[in-house]
């Protein structure tokens, strides 16, 4: 089944798109945006997985998988695969989400097959080297060693854990060391034959190509059979979540605070208003946060709002870097801009200022082949359909000031946030 849609957006031909969609016989689907003025294509290969489908017992899985697939398949070796796409220019890559995992990579119009040919076989090949899964353990327990070194990156993982409990959702993407440790060739054979399936997996790509020959090429290379078709095994919705405060001595020089709580999903009516106030709100250095905290009172060199739409839930949060003794003041101007967007709506002006920024972003993103690509992998993951780019406009342009009002007081109540802090550790 193959579908075609023109795009022209906004009367410039530079954005003029066509997208196709084929669903192959074994559920396989491949969406495409066929965009000729360009000489690269972004290919993208993703598997509806992420570590919230692991237990408690194999977190960290899916995560260490994607890293082994490129350890070596049945027709090349490690160094084969690292030199198959930059020996002609291209670069291949791969990462692990909370919900999926995507093999991608960006080559020359004319080494699209190339690309197929090798993800492919990482995919529906990998040997799982009983030597190379040991090694790659040690390399997994570094990247982790990393991570809990950056604060940056190790207060957003905490404050998942704060915020879902003990639902997976909450646990790390990466695992914990318990687990890498003790993952064996057996366990991921099986977790690959369980979630690997043609159903679970969306083909995009984005760049100058035919969608008719690549569907053909796709076809050709990816040739996995849909055996015993194993129900989803994610978890029920997560329950709501309350105020939790944890602080953390470490080792630095600088505070780290981040606060979130429960928010909305990818599938809600309410995306599209909290996207907008999150825009307002942390989003550039004309934020409310950015020119409150740093450029009035000189407390942060990084302070921002973020927003994280899964398929059933997600989070909106702030975070600030700031001196210790600048902790409790931070806060309370942050906590202090959250009650302003509950009681005032937003004036016409800066309505329509944060519009025109998002849509800017929107467009200026839509000139990189890698974003369309994700743009077109992710969605038909979430929506089973195409977003258009008239579509997400006509949405933010449909926000009023109301809506806006309405969406922070539903969701910024400060007994609801919980907040993870890395404080400078004393010396003794």
């Amino acid at each position: 089944m193959t579908k075609s849609l023109s795009n022209g957006s906004l009367h410039n031909s530079t954005l003029r798109t066509n997208y196709n969609k084929t669903t192959l016989p074994n559920g396989l689907r491949i969406v495409t945006e066929e965009i000729p003025y360009v000489r690269s294509v972004s290919v993208g290969v993703w598997i509806d997985v992420g570590s919230r489908d692991e237990i408690e017992s194999t977190n960290g899985i899916t995560h260490f998988i994607e890293h082994m697939v490129f350890k070596g398949t049945k027709r090349f070796n490690n160094q084969q695969i690292a030199r198959s796409l930059e020996s002609v220019g291209g670069y291949l890559n791969a990462f692990t989400t909370k919900e999926h995992t995507c093999f991608y990579a960006r080559i020359l119009d004319e080494h699209t097959e190339r690309a197929l040919d090798v993800i492919s076989d990482l995919i529906q090949n990998p040997i799982l080297n009983i030597k190379e899964i040991e090694k790659e353990k040690l390399v997994v327990l570094e990247e982790l060693k990393n991570i809990e070194d950056d604060p940056d990156d190790l207060i957003h993982d905490l404050l998942d854990k704060n915020v879902y409990r003990k639902h997976s959702l909450g646990y790390p993407v990466i695992g914990v060391a318990e687990n890498i440790k003790k993952f064996t060739r057996p366990q991921m054979l099986k977790y690959i034959q369980n979630h690997f399936t043609p159903d679970r997996i969306v083909i995009s790509a984005a760049g100058n190509l035919n969608h008719q020959k690549f569907a053909e090429l796709v076809a050709k290379y990816f040739v996995i059979e849909t055996k015993n078709k194993i129900p989803s095994s994610r978890g029920e919705h997560p329950r709501k979540s309350f105020l939790e405060t944890e602080t953390i001595e470490r080792p630095i020089n600088q505070a780290y605070v981040c606060i979130g709580t429960r928010s909305y999903s990818i599938h809600s009516n309410l995306r599209y208003p909290l996207l907008l106030m999150n825009t307002v709100l942390g989003e550039g250095m004309s934020s409310r946060l950015f020119q409150n905290i740093r450029e009035k009172y000189g407390f942060a060199y990084s302070i921002f709002s973020f927003v994280s739409l899964l398929s059933d839930t997600g989070i909106f949060g702030v975070y600030v870097g700031t001196d210790n003794d600048n902790i409790e003041r931070s806060l309370d101007l942050i906590y202090r801009e959250l009650e302003k967007l509950k009681k005032k709506e937003i004036s016409r002006s800066e309505l329509s200022r944060t519009k025109a920024q998002m849509k800017g972003s929107l467009m200026l993103g839509l000139e990189n082949m890698s974003n369309r690509m994700m743009r077109l992998g992710s969605g038909e993951l979430y929506f089973n359909r195409y977003i258009s780019l008239d579509e997400v406009i006509g949405n933010i342009d449909a926000i009023d000031a109301n809506d806006v009002l309405d969406v922070a007081n539903r969701l910024l109540h400060k007994e609801r946030f919980s907040t993870v802090i890395f404080k400078p550790k004393k010396e003794k």
